[in-house]
């Protein structure tokens, strides 16, 4: 038998899918699904989907060319009041149009930023990690420990 996780807290979770655009409704899904124990507002729920979203798209369109498969890994972990959630792909990065076009997207990077309270991206030979970090609420029970 093993114990549910404490209200507004998640050890770790980790989970890979295939880099392709029709996972990433699955995803935003099954991140819905992990955020419910840590009692964040509606809003703050989406911000958080969209960040990840946003992170996990330019790892779908960018990372990986169009006769390589890849995948798009996440991982999501909270500590000390703050929920980190790491997205990673093993493709080749592409920096950023510094002049974004609409019909062409480009805005994700700027996009996360507003969502998140800090982003950041790395990438070398292996591949790209973005980190996205938002304030959670703490547990009550934290505070008498």
């Amino acid at each position: 038998m093993t114990d549910a996780p404490a209200p507004g807290h998640i050890e770790f979770l980790h989970r890979s899918w295939p880099a392709d655009a029709e996972q990433l409704a699955v995803i935003r899904h099954e991140l819905a699904g992990w955020l419910a124990p840590l009692r964040l507002t509606d809003n703050e729920t989406a911000d958080v989907v969209l960040a990840v979203d946003e992170a996990a798209s330019n790892a779908v369109s960018h990372a990986y060319g169009p006769d390589r498969s890849g995948v798009v890994e996440l991982t999501l972990w909270t500590e000390g009041g703050t929920l980190s959630i790491e997205v990673v792909d093993h493709g080749h990065w592409r920096a950023p149009d510094p002049e974004p076009h609409p019909a062409r997207g480009g805005r994700g990077i700027a996009l996360m930023n507003v969502m998140s309270e800090s982003v950041l991206i790395r990438y070398d030979d292996r591949g790209s990690r973005v980190l996205l970090r938002h304030r959670i609420p703490l547990d009550p029970a934290d505070d008498q420990a």
